[in-house]
């Protein structure tokens, strides 16, 4: 009988020993939290593996760039080089360049002072509401093309409509490439080169805010790439000067100063045709 309860040696058989009973062993949560690595591996290499293809797209397809060219800094050096760029790409059919193309900081140079204007005033009319804004070295840049004739008039030729739209065609471009490229430019004022010495003067007076749509879109999308001449600007981009420029001419009234001593370009809004 005893044979039946002890092993060989006289002791307890593993099976009858109490001490050595085993509790059962659940796997299952191991099992969970090696499926959520798992999981959350792959996840990962999933990631990598779409950025890698992005990545790799984008190398070979790359989005257009916004222009060919662009200065150099920042700035009023690099508006000076925007004036030297855009002003040698247009030209008369004689062959001469149309305007050189001087740009700086709003100021006044009377006896060979020059002075900082501090605001651009738009007056108002029956219809419109006068403005008045706040302009710096470090937001506004001021652009003047000059002809080379007496008081800056276009020295060769005869004043035409055509050739108006191509100094704003110009104008156009010097300010996009301005907005696009010279941070903190807010405001760009260019004065037109006048028909005679002794017309009145006309400004472009821009924001940056007039131009969003064409600052979205590369530069070949608004104006052709290559400049035309007055009589050949193509009907497209015509309407995209129009457009842009002409409910933004003003007349050139003057400086003003206030009695704080500050002064002011004061615009006059021209009246629409009828």
């Amino acid at each position: 009988m005893a044979a039946d309860v002890t092993s060989p040696g006289g002791g307890p058989t593993a099976e009858s020993a109490p001490g050595n009973v085993l509790p059962a062993v659940d796997v299952r949560p191991h099992t969970f939290r090696f499926g959520l690595i798992y999981g959350t591996l792959g996840a990962i290499l999933v990631a990598a593996i779409v950025g890698l293809v992005i990545f790799a797209t984008r190398s070979i397809n790359p989005s257009p760039t916004w222009s060919t060219w662009k200065p150099s800094g920042g700035g009023q050096g690099a508006a000076q080089q925007i004036a030297d760029h855009v002003a040698q790409s247009y030209h008369l059919p004689n062959g001469d360049q149309i305007v050189d193309v001087i740009s700086g900081a709003p100021s006044i140079a009377p006896a060979k002072t020059t002075l900082p204007i501090h605001f651009i005033a738009v007056s108002g009319t029956k219809t419109a509401k006068g403005s008045i804004n706040a302009v710096s070295s470090t937001n506004t840049v001021m652009y003047t093309l000059c002809g080379l004739g007496v008081s800056c008039t276009i020295a060769t030729g005869t004043p035409s409509k055509e050739r108006g739209e191509l100094v704003r065609r110009e104008i156009l471009e010097l300010s996009l490439y301005t907005f696009k490229y010279v941070g903190g430019v807010q405001n760009v004022i260019a004065f037109v080169p006048p028909a005679g010495a002794k017309k009145p003067k006309f400004v472009v007076y821009l924001n940056r805010s007039d131009l969003a749509a064409q600052l979205k879109q590369p530069l070949d999308e608004t104006l052709g790439e290559k400049v035309p001449l007055p009589a050949t600007i193509p009907a497209r981009e015509v309407r995209v000067i129009e457009q842009t420029t002409t409910p933004r001419l003003y007349q050139f009234s003057g400086v003003a100063q206030s009695q704080q001593g500050d002064l002011i370009f004061v615009l006059a809004r021209i009246p629409a045709a009828p």
